[in-house]
């Protein structure tokens, strides 16, 4: 038996759900918020991918870097780790550790430090949009301003509370542009330290939006001497904690931890939702406190907006199937619902989205808001399904608010509905 969800009926529970004031929301932002587009001269961050693929082909036009990338990924490979920024940074600092005064890949530690920094520079650079964006004053590009813009207007007892996995400054950029009071967890004026007692303490600041980056961010920097975490200008050299297994180690697991825990103590709150956008559960370490606080937590639930289309050979795919990990691990946690573009899994149950009847004007969302319908087929021999002229109408199609930059079109469209 094929399981169908309607679409209308679970956004239209969304939908309630961002408007009342019963529920406390949390959102989980991933890299491909950073991907989304307002329009064709929106600036964006390239996927972990894309990134790899275009520090790889700087790195590579020095011989001896070329070479030793070329062993390092077959040692990464052979792991069965993903090859890719993260995985090249923690396989360099582990060797920088061990190396003493020999060779590994045929790199002495001192061209393992310099391959590191070359690395790292290049990080800041493809990471730091921030900087056109106020040269051209390219604000009216981004997503995140009219993200910004409806939680500013959103009037809610229990303020957002944002966790993002991205480094670079785009929430920021937006919030601040919107005049929206946030905390980080960060305090102080000339030299802003984090601050770990108020990221444990739920209670405080109450009223305000809380932003907390769970992976790091630009401006952050670990003092040796002092053992602290601290931001400063991010024009300057060394001031991302990168992407590596090494980084909880080296900044003595704050603030990571502090950040995780925050996550956990939220889910764990009676009456709470995470919904998450942009991230494709690919972090072993945040998706294992997510499922176990939700576990502890009668009243939490995490929904997942999972933009799963990929394009292999040129041909559109999906990759949320029945016997995908997502799917089954939704399949075994009715507290988590997945919401890919073509299949969703609801109560436990993997299912295709399906419109039960055709929409009409009197529809209370907009249906083009959040779905994009296939057009009508053949009718071939099937008798008894609801026609459009000569034509079939299957009330099949693609969510679409996986997409950040339609999901907030959707939310923009609920504030002016209001």
């Amino acid at each position: 038996m094929i399981v169908a969800h309607d679409p209308s009926e679970y956004v239209r529970m969304l939908q309630q759900l961002l408007i009342s004031d019963k529920k406390k929301v949390a959102f989980l932002f991933g890299a491909g918020t950073s991907l989304a587009k307002k329009n064709e001269n929106s600036l964006i961050i390239p996927a972990i991918g894309k990134m790899t693929s275009d520090i790889e082909a700087e790195l590579i036009k020095s011989v001896k870097f070329k070479n030793a990338l070329a062993e390092i990924r077959v040692e990464i490979e052979a792991q069965k780790i993903v090859y890719n920024i993260e995985s090249i940074l923690t396989n360099i600092e582990q060797k920088i550790q061990v190396i003493g005064t020999g060779q590994l890949n045929k790199l002495s530690k001192a061209e393992f430090c310099d391959l590191l920094k070359e690395i790292k520079r290049h990080i800041r650079l493809i990471v730091s949009v921030h900087k056109e964006i106020f040269a051209q004053d390219l604000f009216q590009n981004m997503v995140h301003v009219d993200f910004a813009e409806w939680v500013r207007r959103a009037n809610r007892k229990h303020p957002f509370e944002i966790f993002t996995t991205n480094y670079d400054y785009f929430m920021e950029l937006g919030m601040e542009k919107k005049n929206l009071p946030y905390y980080d967890g960060f305090s102080g004026s000339y030299r802003p330290f984090f601050n770990s007692e108020s990221v444990e303490a739920l209670d405080f600041l109450p009223n305000q939006t809380k932003l907390w980056k769970i992976h790091g961010s630009l401006g952050w920097h670990f003092d040796k001497l002092t053992k602290r975490v601290w931001r400063k200008d991010s024009d300057n050299d060394d001031i991302l904690i990168y992407p590596s297994s090494l980084k909880y180690s080296e900044s003595k697991k704050q603030p990571y931890t502090a950040l995780l825990d925050r996550l956990t103590n939220f889910l764990r709150q009676p009456d709470t939702v995470l919904i998450t956008c942009g991230y494709s559960f690919g972090d072993e370490h945040i998706n294992e406190r997510i499922v176990t606080a939700i576990n502890s937590n009668t009243s939490g639930h995490v929904l997942s907006l999972i933009y799963d289309a990929q394009w292999p050979d040129s041909i559109k795919a999906y990759n949320l199937t029945e016997e995908s990990s997502l799917a089954n691990l939704a399949k075994t946690n009715r507290k988590l619902s997945v919401y890919g573009m073509r299949n969703a899994v609801i109560g436990g149950q993997f299912g295709k989205w399906v419109l039960k009847r055709e929409p009409d004007k009197d529809d209370a969302i907009n249906v083009s808001l959040y779905f994009d319908e296939d057009a009508p087929c053949d009718p071939l021999d099937k008798i008894g399904e609801e026609k459009i002229g000569d034509q079939l109408w299957t009330g099949e199609g693609e969510l679409v608010l996986p997409d950040f930059s339609k999901f907030v079109s959707f939310l923009l469209s609920m504030m002016f509905s209001e």
